[in-house]
């Protein structure tokens, strides 16, 4: 356990926060007020984490968008588990050879870069349709309310972080293809400063038109036909048939035990809650309490153990609804045991997929939310790469993904390209349960990285004691051959990083691995709820407390409030 003297943690950049009536966690503070000023308003824990991140659509706008992709993860103080999935889905016209692909890449390289910048690049997002169902299903509040923060942050403006700014020099380029995002990241053809303020006007009144009418002024309305007008002008493939057959899925999540925890997470098409509980199974098995944090042999029992989700998922995951995916398997005690015994201590390996016993062959952001009633949420949504294709809808202010990149554009694998087929995605927005109650809810930007991430985050707290705080910041890895990307955070990173170079592994030295986590921890012993977001994003939690005055009714003293 790491010491915490005076109140104050020196092994972290920033403090966590508590509250004993609710808690916020994203990628950005307005995006957390966003979600606490619901909770003040009367909304539940699924009002305020979709009122957050319709917040972050406008500003965080390099991470997600209303058309764009993620998952819901829902688990009420009643026992209901649900993951609401509003992923993206390959536009009808697609054809498995739609792209010039380079065949020896695995990063989904193509001629032109066309899979991921400008309107080929676009697939049928899913995002406001699947968080327009969370909340009246399952929330307090209309979507009105809940979208009101973020269509006056939209009209007022917002202060440009360092964070943004850079997201914005990175992507000038592919910004400057699209006349409708230049004109708001790019004003005047310069990238706007750390300090000065965007504002989004366009962009709030498409919020407030969806806020009244519902998603349906997007699948079949006006908006839609803005998208689809913008698809035939330029080169795309939606159509309305596409927005028409567009379907969110409420499915139960993936689910399984390690290090005396269970794991609650999205399904297929998420690789992400499958591949945590696979990686934790592998590593209950390694004494990696008494080995200890970033020391050589968890590190490289840890890589390797990616390295063999990575295979998995290679072969397996896909569209549940066209792939026949070998979940529990995948995710079972006897699995596990198979693959930690082929682990070499002593040396780094590549690793196939493993056979199932019935079968003959073989940047993004996140929020949580928790109300006083003790309903927590935990959502990632994206528009894949940074601002997505950078391509805005005319006369809407709208982003628009480039979820298209995820697919395999090489014909004849389980992820190829498909007309409707549903987008594989790492994406894992997790909810912890200790004694069968939520006890943590986290998740992060960073894609294929994400999973491994949030395993890491795990066990920091659940085997090496860490606060939460502690947790989202500790050094990360990530492999999945033939690179072992160590931050350099790791203590006694240059000995570490030669230790696994004599077991094998390619090191790549990084700043940072995957995006920036955030999350809470429920203290029930406490009465409290501690919120935490990592250095890697403009992340804060917001925590609320206090409660209402205290009044006499009659003769009984349901209390006396005392001024002071």
């Amino acid at each position: 356990m790491l010491n915490v003297p005076d109140g104050r943690d020196p092994w972290t950049v920033k403090q966590p926060a508590f509250g004993s009536r609710g808690m916020v966690t994203s990628n950005h503070p307005l995006a957390s007020l966003a979600g606490t000023e619901i909770l003040l308003a009367g909304g539940n824990a699924v009002d305020a984490a979709i009122a957050t991140m319709l917040a972050l659509t406008v500003v965080e706008p390099m991470m997600v968008t209303i058309f764009g992709a993620g998952f819901v993860n829902i688990r009420l103080a009643d026992g209901t588990a649900v993951v609401v999935d509003n992923y993206a889905t390959v536009p009808l016209r697609a054809t498995p050879d739609l792209y010039d692909a380079d065949l020896n890449s695995i990063d989904h390289v193509v001629a032109g870069d066309v899979n991921a910048t400008g309107h080929l690049a676009v697939a049928v997002g899913g995002t406001i349709k699947g968080w327009a169902l969370a909340v009246e299903k399952y929330g307090r509040l209309s979507l009105a309310e809940v979208a009101a923060p973020a269509i006056r942050f939209a009209r007022q403006g917002y202060r440009v972080s360092p964070y943004l700014h850079e997201s914005i020099r990175s992507n000038r380029e592919r910004l400057e293809r699209s006349p409708d995002s230049a004109k708001v990241f790019l004003p005047g053809g310069a990238i706007p400063a750390a300090g000065d303020r965007i504002s989004r006007p366009e962009y709030g009144d498409t919020l407030e038109v969806i806020g009244r009418k519902g998603p349906d002024y997007l699948y079949h309305g006006p908006l839609g036909t803005a998208i689809v007008d913008d698809m035939a002008a330029n080169g795309g493939l939606i159509t309305q048939a596409d927005l028409d057959s567009y379907r969110v899925y409420e499915r139960p999540p993936a689910s399984g035990k390690a290090f005396g925890v269970e794991i609650s997470a999205p399904p297929p098409p998420s690789s992400g809650g499958a591949h945590i509980v696979q990686i934790l199974k592998i590593l209950e098995g390694f004494p990696i309490k008494q080995w200890g944090f970033g020391a050589a042999n968890t590190v490289h029992v840890t890589a390797e153990a990616m390295k063999i989700a990575f295979a998995d998922r290679f072969t397996y995951m896909a569209d549940p609804t066209t792939t026949d995916i070998p979940l529990e398997w995948l995710m079972s005690d006897r699995y596990a045991a198979e693959r930690r015994v082929q682990i070499d201590l002593s040396r780094a390996q590549p690793f196939t997929a493993g056979i199932p016993p019935d079968r003959e062959s073989a940047s993004t952001t996140h929020c949580t939310a928790m109300d006083a009633d003790g309903n927590v949420v935990a959502t990632t949504n994206t528009l894949h790469y940074g601002f997505g294709s950078a391509v805005t809808v005319p006369g809407t202010g709208m982003l628009l993904n480039n979820c298209m990149q995820l697919m395999d554009p090489i014909p004849g694998r389980t992820n190829s390209i498909a007309p409707g087929k549903r987008i594989l995605s790492s994406m894992s927005p997790t909810i912890v349960l200790r004694d069968g109650e939520p006890w943590m809810a986290l998740g992060l930007p960073g894609g294929l990285k994400i999973f491994g991430a949030v395993m890491q985050a795990i066990v920091n707290v659940v085997v090496h004691e860490m606060t939460i705080q502690q947790a989202f910041e500790a050094p990360r890895l990530w492999d999945r051959g033939p690179e072992l990307e160590l931050e350099r955070g790791f203590p006694h990173f240059d000995l570490l990083a030669k230790e696994m170079e004599h077991r094998g592994h390619r090191v790549a030295p990084l700043f940072k691995v995957a995006g920036g986590m955030n999350g809470l921890m429920r203290h029930r012993d406490r009465g409290l709820i501690e919120g935490g977001a990592c250095w890697r994003a403009d992340g804060a939690p917001i925590g609320v407390s206090g409660g209402d005055a205290l009044v006499e009714f009659g003769d009984t003293a349901a209390a006396m409030h005392h001024g002071g």
